[in-house]
């Protein structure tokens, strides 16, 4: 028997991204079906991707996530193969799926490139993989996705070296004076009040991340620093409240109190696509020169090793869950380890319930 028995292959299950200049517009096409966005607004974010070649970071970055997966697989002596589907560009997660049951693939274990609870981040990824295993149809894996990563302390960890990491890049003279800015995604303040099998998991999920790292940092450097929680990247109508204050509405808050220097932590991603790329390497760190505060990003947990270790922990957990063991989880504390199978109604979509696999009210497979 093997240590990752009854899996027969790990799914990565991500967001995607446009490739070139021509992918922008039917990328974002597929971010916003069914969203009523004018194509007006499509053609300003597009912009944001244009600053880059059309490209952004994030397919790449799941690559280099796959190949250090399948490096530390090997080194373990694990003998699993690692897929990759994304929600909205290619490789597409029905065109793999496919691929899998043409390979002789089963069962799956799929670990989503979303470490916390919401709509947007957990639920939409539960309907998507519905879809893609209806489109597939008769003989499609069978699929479980394991349980966000915000809750492993390797994920903590990776975080807190960015932030080390970007403690270096100030200048010495104010690095110990330093505040500890943590970011993360904007998302509705409705979606943020249901996230979560009672509401508000996201938020508090995201605090209790930042709690952690800012207590690792201190204990690497013997400097307490006062730290927030802000948000980036909001998309929807001003009359709709989104999760506020925004990173650079903050940033101007901090430059009044007379605050020199920040570290920008992104711990609400996982990898330095656009959101990171743009809206915290290009307009924020601009606010911060604007200002006058000395400003560094920190990196993301990407490729990190503890983190890439953190993938593999939770496909073992899951693993000898499904085989009846009994398992101790690796938590960093209150509010505690996510879910493997959702509750009902958790994460629920406020514009009307779709099927979505992963819960226990998860319709049978098509």
């Amino acid at each position: 028997m093997s240590i990752t028995d009854p899996y027969d292959a790990l799914l990565v299950v991500s967001f995607g991204g446009p490739e070139g200049q021509d992918d922008v517009i039917p990328f974002l096409e597929n971010v916003t079906r069914g969203k009523g966005i004018p194509r007006e607004r499509l053609e300003e974010v597009g912009e944001h991707y244009r600053l880059f070649g059309g490209r952004s970071p994030i397919n790449d970055q799941n690559r280099a996530l796959i190949a250090n997966l399948e490096h530390e697989l090997a080194e373990r002596k694990i003998s699993l193969p690692v897929y990759w589907g994304n929600r909205n560009w290619a490789p597409y997660l029905a065109d793999e799926l496919a691929r899998m049951r043409d390979d002789g693939v089963r069962r799956v274990a799929a670990f989503v490139t979303s470490a916390y609870d919401s709509y947007s981040g957990c639920r939409q990824y539960r309907e998507d993989l519905w879809r893609a295993v209806a489109a597939v149809g008769p003989g499609a894996p069978r699929i479980d996705r394991l349980r966000h990563s915000f809750d492993h302390p390797g994920f903590v960890t990776a975080n807190a070296d960015g932030v080390v990491g970007a403690l270096g890049d100030l200048p010495r003279s104010v690095a110990d004076r330093a505040r500890i800015v943590y970011v993360t995604h904007s998302i509705p303040v409705a979606m943020a009040e249901t996230a979560g099998p009672t509401g508000g998991a996201y938020v508090a999920q995201h605090q209790a991340v930042a709690a952690a790292v800012s207590a690792q940092v201190e204990a690497r450097t013997g400097v307490s620093r006062a730290h927030d929680l802000v948000y980036c990247s909001r998309s929807g109508p001003p009359s709709m409240p989104w999760l506020e204050p925004d990173v650079n509405d903050h940033l101007a808050a901090l430059a009044a109190e007379g605050v020199e220097a920040v570290v920008l932590a992104p711990i609400g991603f996982l990898s330095d696509h656009m959101e990171v790329a743009y809206d915290l390497d290009t307009e924020a760190l601009a606010t911060a020169k604007e200002l006058g505060i000395a400003a560094a990003r920190a990196a993301t947990a990407g490729t990190h090793p503890d983190f890439v270790d953190t993938v593999i922990d939770l496909l073992l957990e899951r693993s000898a869950v499904e085989r009846g063991e009994s398992v101790t989880r690796a938590s960093i504390g209150a509010p505690g380890p996510a879910h493997d199978v959702c509750p009902a109604g958790c994460c629920p979509n406020l514009r009307g319930e779709q099927p979505a696999l992963c819960g226990v009210d998860s319709p049978p497979y098509p």
